[in-house]
């Protein structure tokens, strides 16, 4: 079994027997949905950045002061989703803990491109739900089978976008070169980012597949906080990449 999702892959849930109480469909869900109310720690963020900009009368001030808690979170989140990675018995922990963290990031980011582009940030929130909604949808009606072509495409395609992305943030750190259609706002850029939230959007139907994979294996209870760690880490991708799609359209 394959995921794109770096988190939720091959081997996963491969020789994990439950010898007590094993994960559930119902208990990853609802386990998602309390690490998606963690990411709440965004709004302190955003608050922060608002008191700041709005008392100095620039930008800048707002971006220093959220500065430290955007880019520690970045750093803290990361760290946090390896060692979940690397020790999946520890995500009843690690997992809020990342949850908290990439609030901190994702509220300061947030607050920027809704200084930027006024509604923009409910807007990637609703469609990022809808399409999570959708997906599901798909998923549980069969609409939509996760055959192991449609998981190879998947894998091989969010494979090549992550290079892409490498590339282009080396090239932006070392020269004055970028990767035009990532960052641009014409035709071809925003058919590029159409592109990307395409592909996370079906990274969803693998992220379902592995966790209804884990379940009919009778994996123990703590992977449920797994899965859930797993299933928003591709939300968190969504959401950012919805945040670049209404962007380029804004601009």
């Amino acid at each position: 079994m394959r995921s794109g999702n770096p988190v939720l892959r091959d081997s996963t849930f491969q020789g994990l027997f439950a010898e007590g109480e094993r994960m559930t469909l119902n208990g990853t869900v609802a386990k998602t949905g309390l690490l998606l109310l963690a990411v709440v720690t965004g709004g302190w963020t955003w608050l922060r950045f608002s008191h700041a900009a709005a008392e100095a009368g620039n930008l800048a001030a707002g971006m220093a002061a959220i500065a430290p808690f955007m880019w520690g979170g970045l750093l803290a989140g990361f760290v946090l989703a390896l060692v979940t990675v690397f020790k999946s018995n520890w995500a009843g922990i690690t997992a809020p803990a990342y949850a908290i963290a990439e609030g901190f990031a994702l509220g300061g980011l947030s607050a920027i491109f809704e200084q930027r582009f006024p509604g923009i940030v409910l807007q990637a929130v609703m469609l990022t739900a809808g399409v999570m909604a959708v997906m599901l949808t798909l998923y549980r009606t069969r609409i939509i089978q996760v055959t192991d072509k449609l998981r190879t495409g998947i894998v091989a395609a969010t494979g090549a976008i992550m290079l892409l992305y490498l590339v282009d943030m080396g090239l932006r750190a070392f020269t004055s070169i970028q990767v035009p259609f990532i960052h641009e706002s014409g035709a071809m850029g925003i058919g590029f980012s159409l592109l990307v939230v395409g592909l996370a959007a079906f990274n969803l139907l693998l992220d379902f597949d592995m966790i209804e994979n884990g379940v009919d294996q009778g994996a123990p209870k703590y992977m449920e906080w797994y899965g859930a760690f797993g299933l928003m880490v591709t939300l968190v991708w969504l959401y950012l990449e919805l945040l670049r799609l209404l962007s380029k359209a804004r601009r």
